[in-house]
């Protein structure tokens, strides 16, 4: 039997091992899905609706086992643990809000006894292959919206997030939805391998250039969903007009929050040269008040790196930066101990010479660069194959949106940073991947819209 098991990043003991899906296994739950999607499709949505309300009520009830179970096996500090869940709740109330009205048949034209009509279909048989990073915000913008819409998902979360998958699954079948049609794979690559194999009706996934890449490329000849939602090299620009103190104070936890593995952390920052010092000198200030220790303490804002590899990425990243010129103001090593822990690290004189300003850290790793203006500001922000994010800090916002306006990203921030809504669509350009989730947009991206001609008589 195939295995997985499971460590803390913090300590690097194992905390359990699972029995792991194979080709068999999955094989055979996603035939099980493909049977169930029908009858789950034919319920009201109302009906449908009420399960998700459940499952909602069940990560109020279980708020504190949960935090402690994600923090356990991503090393996510536990405060940040409990914020994602909280966080998750308003997504909940936008999916359960606005699913009807998303939905909903449309009459767009009627002359003459002739209707046309749209209605959206539920896909199918989707699979969601997620990311360990916010392991329910990710995974719930797919699977609630699928379920919603009348699809079955075949779910794998990361294998770095499995437990806390199990979870989501869990508290969804004790809702009321089937197994079958929430079906939960363990394991690591070759499940996921195994998943794309399947003749599945729509693929999500979240993580890796490299790996979507891979996905793309195994799916792409089959005509079918593929929304890829990748990394970034997400910039952001501190005008001449900024308030040093309180841009530096924002940006530094932009950079660092979850230990600076989010898809949109802050991961290169420009400052015009006349505020440049004072805010370097606010930002390292305001990065060595942040607390690394034991993620499950409240007071601890710096947790485990939770994939070990990563550690190697991040320590080429900053001898590459110094080799090249860059100076080194804060951090730059691993910690020492058992666990897989980095220093917070903050460089300046760097340039687009060096990886760290131009490849995904993922990591408590920033580079600080001087710019002389907006002009050079958006030529460095644009020269990426990314485009996740991007932000401007400034008092004027005029002048804000004529930059935001030259930078090619899917989402833009003006005077904040690393921020999600609900209501606004979360997409990419070039690298950052293709399709979107949130908004009514995603909702109605796990449907197929049909188009009827209605003759009377």
């Amino acid at each position: 039997m195939s295995t997985l098991t499971i460590h803390n990043p913090a300590t690097g003991e194992p905390i359990t091992t699972l029995p792991a899906d194979d080709a068999a296994s999955v094989a055979a739950k996603y035939q099980a899905a493909r049977a169930a999607q029908t009858q789950w499709a034919l319920l009201p949505l109302s009906q449908r609706k009420r399960c998700i309300e459940t499952f909602r009520a069940g990560v109020v009830r279980d708020l504190e086992h949960l935090a402690r179970v994600m923090t356990q096996e991503t090393g996510k500090p536990i405060r940040m643990s409990r914020n994602e869940l909280n966080g998750l709740l308003p997504r909940i109330d936008f999916f359960l809000a606005e699913v009807d009205a998303a939905i909903a048949q449309e009459t767009v034209h009627e002359e003459s006894g002739l209707r046309e009509q749209i209605q959206h279909e539920p896909l199918g048989v989707v699979a969601n292959i997620s990311a360990w990073n916010y392991p329910w915000f990710v995974g719930c913008n797919v699977i609630l919206p699928a379920l919603l819409t009348g699809n079955a998902v075949l779910y794998k979360p990361s294998e770095y997030a499995t437990l806390t998958g199990q979870e989501i699954a869990r508290l969804l079948h004790e809702a009321g939805v089937p197994a079958d049609v929430m079906a939960c794979l363990v394991g690591a690559g070759e499940v996921g391998a195994a998943l794309l194999a399947q003749p599945v009706d729509g693929v999500f996934f979240t993580g890796s250039h490299a790996t979507g890449q891979r996905i793309a490329e195994a799916v792409g000849k089959r005509f079918v969903k593929l929304q890829l939602e990748l990394g970034g090299k997400d910039p952001t620009y501190v005008c001449d007009d900024a308030d040093p103190k309180a841009a530096a104070e924002s940006l530094a936890d932009g950079a660092m929050y979850n230990t600076g593995q989010s898809c949109c952390s802050v991961e290169r920052i420009y400052v015009h040269e006349k505020i440049h010092d004072a805010f370097v000198d606010h930002f390292v200030r305001t990065v060595r008040g942040f607390t690394r220790g034991d993620p499950m303490s409240e007071d601890t804002y710096i947790g485990a790196i939770t994939r070990a590899p990563q550690l190697d990425v991040l320590d080429r990243q900053v001898a590459d930066a110094q080799r090249k010129g860059a100076d080194l103001l804060l951090g730059g090593r691993k910690a020492p101990g058992p666990g897989n822990w980095y220093e917070p690290t903050v460089m300046v004189d760097v340039d687009h010479d060096m990886d760290i300003m131009r490849e995904e850290s993922f990591g408590p790793v920033i580079g600080i660069q001087k710019v002389s203006g907006d002009d050079e500001a958006v030529r460095l922000m644009n020269d990426t194959r990314y485009g996740l994010t991007a932000g401007v800090y400034t008092p004027d916002e005029a002048r804000a949106r004529r930059i935001l306006a030259q930078v090619h990203a899917g989402s833009v921030y003006w005077n904040c940073c690393d921020r999600v809504s609900p209501r606004l669509p979360w997409s990419g350009v070039g690298d950052s991947g293709v399709g979107l989730t949130l908004s009514k947009y995603g909702i109605q991206a796990f449907t197929r819209p049909k188009a009827w001609h209605l003759r009377s008589g």
